[in-house]
């Protein structure tokens, strides 16, 4: 009896109905979960008051898949608050497309052809259940707290008139299901063209799946090296919760835009308040400046001058991945082609993490006028890039590296035991 249909080379294929797409959902929100509880532990949120840890944990992993939280306040007639937060979890945002991909391309493994309505099927279960679960956790996600005044002025007119501030957040639901099912779709979409096993279309296999493969391959070499990097600091200069709150939370948001800096683009930001970001000291110091600050390779190394290594790292890891796309391309493609797949993808790729590595975050109170949203109780932190300049120099360098990089692989592929395209 055969063991599975034409064309999987006598492999079991692995099922694909709705309890697999059960499992593929509820895996990556489980995983989403666990970092996301795991980082908001280590930075000291399992103290927050009215066992609020739960929900807090909930409004991260839909912040995570492109979720909008919206922050109220309430102070009475006579206070006001403001209070806003735009920031995504790439730590987390990673963790549930990895193992969502890995779940969706489970059944596609062994498998030659693949017809449009059988994917199409697959992937449509997983939507609905994830749509589902989008819901519960947009619905689940809100909270409300209580905000002391502090010593001083402020607390003593607290005190007089009744005062008692709270801020807190919901969920915009409508949009928090736009964002998670482009999300997906667009995590779906990336593992077929990632994956050498997943079946698809010639000129996609040929053209895009290099390019795509070596784009991920980048982002997730700069991830490991900021894993390495975390490790030893937390190792040498201790504070170790925060190392690993960094790590569990938002590493990428830090690898990814070193990524940008190392290609020389420069971003926008600004520290100011009691508050900040889990960020590397010398990032911080350029941040806390009474205007905005500029962020690039020359700001950052007139802090500390590792930070050209950020330069070296981009152009050995930027050429590494041009030499890895040529090495999996068709043999015979030219170099200039090699240079302008490769100028493409990079350029995609920065204006990705342009798009959703920007952080911004204030707070504020006053009390009859006085704070004036201020005193010491407000902040405001932002960080983005000045995103078109750092596209146009992605597209400058992925033409050099992609150039560069189909050379060796091209004479590689020509000899036995060489480079395979």
């Amino acid at each position: 009896m055969p063991s599975g249909p034409p064309g999987t080379s006598g492999r079991a294929v692995a099922r694909h109905g709705w309890a697999q797409a059960l499992a593929t959902v509820l895996a990556g929100l489980v995983a989403m979960g666990a970092v996301a509880a795991l980082g908001l532990w280590a930075a000291g949120a399992a103290d927050l008051p009215d066992d609020a840890f739960p929900r807090v944990v909930t409004a991260t992993v839909v912040t995570a898949v492109g979720g909008v939280l919206e922050m109220s306040g309430d102070a009475g007639e006579l206070a006001a608050t403001d209070a806003g937060l735009t920031v995504m979890p790439l730590s987390v945002t990673l963790t549930g497309a990895l193992v969502i991909a890995r779940g969706f391309l489970r059944p596609l493994r062994h498998r030659a052809v693949t017809g449009v309505p059988e994917l199409a099927g697959w992937a449509g279960r997983i939507a609905v259940l994830w749509l589902a679960a989008l819901l519960g956790t947009a619905f689940a996600a809100r909270q409300t707290f209580e905000i002391s005044l502090g010593e001083g002025l402020l607390d003593d007119l607290g005190d007089l008139f009744g005062v008692s501030p709270t801020v807190g957040f919901t969920t915009d639901v409508p949009l928090t299901v736009l964002f998670g099912l482009l999300w997906l779709a667009g995590v779906l979409v990336l593992a077929l063209l990632v994956s050498h096993r997943a079946p698809l279309p010639g000129r996609l296999r040929t053209s895009v799946r290099p390019a795509a493969y070596a784009m991920v391959a980048l982002l997730l070499a700069y991830v490991v090296i900021g894993v390495v990097v975390a490790l030893v600091a937390a190792g040498t200069r201790g504070s170790p919760a925060d190392t690993f709150a960094v790590l569990l939370l938002g590493l990428p948001n830090l690898a990814w835009p070193a990524l940008t800096i190392g290609l020389g683009a420069t971003w926008n930001g600004r520290v100011e308040g009691p508050f900040g970001l889990p960020m590397p000291r010398v990032l911080d110091e350029v941040l806390r400046t009474p205007d905005v600050s500029t962020v690039n390779v020359g700001t950052l190394a007139e802090r500390d001058g590792r930070m050209w290594w950020l330069l070296v790292a981009a152009a050995v890891l930027v050429l590494a991945a041009g030499f890895l796309m040529a090495a999996r391309s068709p043999a015979g493609m030219p170099a200039w082609l090699h240079a302008v797949h490769m100028a493409v993808a990079l350029a995609l790729t920065v204006l990705v993490i342009g798009l959703i590595g920007r952080i911004s975050a204030h707070y504020g109170l006053s009390v009859l006028g006085i704070g004036d949203l201020g005193g010491g109780l407000s902040g405001q932190v932002f960080l983005r890039p000045r995103l078109w300049g750092a596209v146009g120099l992605a597209l400058l360098w992925g033409l050099v590296a992609g150039f560069l990089g189909s050379l060796p692989a091209r004479r590689m592929s020509g000899r036995p035991g060489g480079v395979r395209s």
